[in-house]
This record gives structure tokens, sequence and C-alpha cells, in this order.
């Protein structure tokens, strides 16, 4: 007897194979709810779903709820390069993220949880933002030109900083608010932000330290801070809500008596106590290691230690802040790239004779640091994140402990990360 297959179910089947949206499976590893988890997708992986078209961005959707999303284009050539998702995704849960095309103008708004900014100083008392300058040279008088010293970037969780001259040192606000503050400090809406206000303060003093995360490179047991290079260079590379990204590049870095350039990239994401770093050193030696520290000056308890997933940690937590309550910072590097611990001098060099800069009572002598070593391949990233936390922000960061599982927490995450299948 002749097999009969009806021919409208044929076409009912055929018509849902051509109209089926094309899917990207998200699936969370983890028996742990995660909020505000980013994920990347690269051109690539999007064109390997659908068919892009110029003149349209890609959206995606969990069910009828947009997905919140940001279109970067990263290289400056007019063309994007990846898509930054963020998502909340329950305990093992697998989401469904189906994708449609949709035009420039209608790409879908997103609330503004990163920032960016580096304001030069203008004629008329201003600041101008830019989104690429130099620092003054080192070989001139030392000048401040940058609105609150250097290049602030942040989140709705907490701002960091870095002075945009020869000191190169990291610093950082504590934020009381989900608030962006970088284009404020400095200005009449923020004269003084080392003083306690709604939105939060500086809370660091960084002396000669490598403050919150500053760069040094080791040679031979001793650490040479990145910084009095011959150029400093500002490049920003995406702001956006989702994901802000930017390099700092250097070049004239006297290692040693030899000329050494770096780049630093800093990223960072909403909803995270923590930046990520990428540091790409060119011309470091094969024993060479990068290292990051936090300053330790008003430290009274002991530095912590410990490992967690795939990486390495140090910390600190004590009531340390400017506003003489809890603080806590940390270094977390992966653990089989990581090298020397230790804790440098509380010798005040500056008194001693080495004035890189007199204005200020800096000595480019590293001191009151608690640093952590990683190793340095020629020209290759090393990648490193940075935590810190305020304890007027919440109650959770009043302790080591509540600091420490959150570390640990975060660790486990970026061990894990979502899986796009």
């Amino acid at each position: 007897m002749k097999n009969s297959f009806p021919f409208g179910v044929l076409f009912l089947m055929l018509f849902a194979s051509c109209t089926q949206q094309p899917v990207i499976t998200l699936k969370n590893p983890l028996a742990e709810e995660r909020t505000d988890e980013v994920i990347v997708l690269s051109r690539k992986e999007i064109a390997a779903k659908i068919a892009l078209q110029e003149g349209k961005l890609p959206v995606f959707k969990n069910g009828e709820k947009t997905i919140p999303s940001q279109v970067d284009d990263l290289d400056g050539d007019g063309n994007w390069d990846e898509v930054v998702l963020l998502v909340d995704i329950k305990a093992s849960e697998t989401i469904e993220a189906t994708i449609e095309l949709l035009a420039e103008s209608d790409y879908p708004k997103v609330e503004k949880r990163t920032n960016l900014r580096l304001g030069i100083h203008q004629e008329d008392g201003t600041y101008k933002e830019v989104d690429n300058y130099k620092a003054v040279p080192v070989s001139e008088p030392f000048k401040i030109i940058a609105q609150g010293e250097g290049v602030t970037w942040e989140n709705d969780k907490i701002a960091f900083r870095v002075y945009f001259d020869c000191r190169n040192v990291k610093d950082l606000f504590g934020k009381r608010k989900p608030v962006m503050v970088a284009d404020d400090v400095h200005t009449p809406a923020i004269p003084d932000y080392h003083v306690l206000n709604d939105w939060g303060m500086d809370v660091l003093h960084c002396g000669s330290s490598l403050g919150s995360g500053g760069i040094a490179l080791m040679r031979n047991d001793s650490l040479i801070r990145l910084g009095s290079t011959d150029v400093y260079e500002y490049q920003k590379i995406v702001e956006g809500p989702i994901r802000s990204v930017f390099d700092l590049k250097y070049s004239g870095w006297d290692v040693d008596g030899e000329e050494l350039e770096a780049v630093e990239r800093i990223t960072i994401y909403p909803g995270k106590y923590w930046f990520e770093s990428d540091v790409t050193v060119y011309g470091c030696a094969e024993n060479d290691q990068i290292v990051t520290g936090i300053v330790t000056s008003q430290l009274k308890k002991e530095p912590f230690r410990f490992e967690a997933a795939d990486f390495s940690c140090i910390g600190t937590h004590d009531v340390q802040s400017l506003n003489n309550d809890e603080l806590g910072m940390a270094v977390i590097v992966p653990k089989n790239e990581t090298g020397k611990i230790g804790r440098t001098s509380d010798v005040n060099w500056f008194e001693k004779g080495f004035k890189t800069v007199p204005e200020k009572g800096f000595s480019n002598i590293i001191s009151e640091t608690y640093y952590i070593g990683q190793q340095c391949k020629n020209a290759q990233p090393a990648k490193h994140y940075f935590f810190s936390v305020w304890g007027l922000d919440k109650e959770q960061w009043k302790t080591e402990k509540g600091f420490r599982e959150y570390i640990a927490e975060e660790a486990e995450k970026l061990s894990s990360p979502i899986q796009k299948l």
C-alpha cells in the first residue's frame, strides 16, 4: 500500500521552518541566580545566526521581553564589531534569545549605567570632554589639566579615576546612590568631592602607593611604576549604557635603562564592584611581571589572600576610608598567571629626597602598597580585576567576611561564564 502524507501538514511544516526566528541559547552553568550578567557576542557569531543587513542592528528578545543590549564599534571603522547583552538569569536556567533586525533609528533605549570622562581645562574655567588626548609630557613642568585631576570611569555602584599626569596613580569614589557623577565632579555641581555628599565622596588616600590598582613592572625584584613616561595618552573606545571601554597608552617607559611601551585597556560594566583591566607590555623581558596593588597607608589590620575558583586574590578591609569608615579593596588574577605577592616598605621616599612631584608630595618610588604580580608575555595582554566596596554603601561591606564572600562569588561567575549555544 502506498504511504501518503497530507499536503496541508507538509505546507505548515515548511512555512514554520521558513518563518522560525533565529535563536541564540544562553545557559547558566551555575546553580545560582545571576543578575546584571554581561554577554558579549561578536559580529561573526551573530552573522552565523541571521543574515545581517546594512543600516539595521540586531535586537534580542526573551519571549516578549527585549533584552537590554549595546552595539559597539571597537576598531573605529564605522561598522559594529560586538553586541553586549545584559541579562538576569536564574540558577541553571537556559534562555532562548531570539534575534531580529531593526533600523538604527529604532534601536531600543537602555538606562545608562556606565560612564567615562576626561575633561580638559579651558580658558574660561570649564572642562571640555575629549575622546583622545595626551597628558603633559614628563619633560615639561608638572601641571594639572584634567577635571578631577584625571580620567574617571564609573558604573551605578562605584567610580574610579587615574591621575592624568606623571603620577599615574588610580583612586576611587565611593557611592551612596546609583548615579553617574564623573561629569559633575570638580564643577559647581560637585565643587568639593573630598567631603561627604549625598551621592558619596573620594574615599581613598593614595600618597606614593599604587592606590587602587595602579600598574608597575617587577624586574629582578624591583618595582618600576608605570608613570613618568614620554607619552601618556587617553583613547576612548566605547562609552555606553552597558559597557564603557578606554585605553591608556604609554611609550618611553624607562625600565632599567630600556624604553618600553604599554597599553592598559579598562572596561567597566553595570552592577559590579570591580573593573576589568587588560595590560599589554611591549619589550618586557622573560622573567618580568606585571604588578598591580592596593594602598596600605591607612591599614591597621593585616591584608588577606585566598584562592577562589580560577583566581588568586589579595585584598584589604579596614576602617581606612577618608570618611573614617570601612573600605575594602582587592585584586584577582588568574591562578595560572599569578606571580609574586608581597608588600612594599612604608618608607616616605619623598622625604628622603626622591621628589617626583613636589607640588603633591609625590615620589615615583612605590611605597605603602600590597601587590600581586602576573606573568608578563611580550605584546600579550594580561587580565586582572580590581574590586572595591565602601561600608557606607551597603551593610555587607562593613565586614571583611561580607567582602570576601562577594569576591568569591564573582570569581566563580568569571570562571563559569554564561554559555552561548
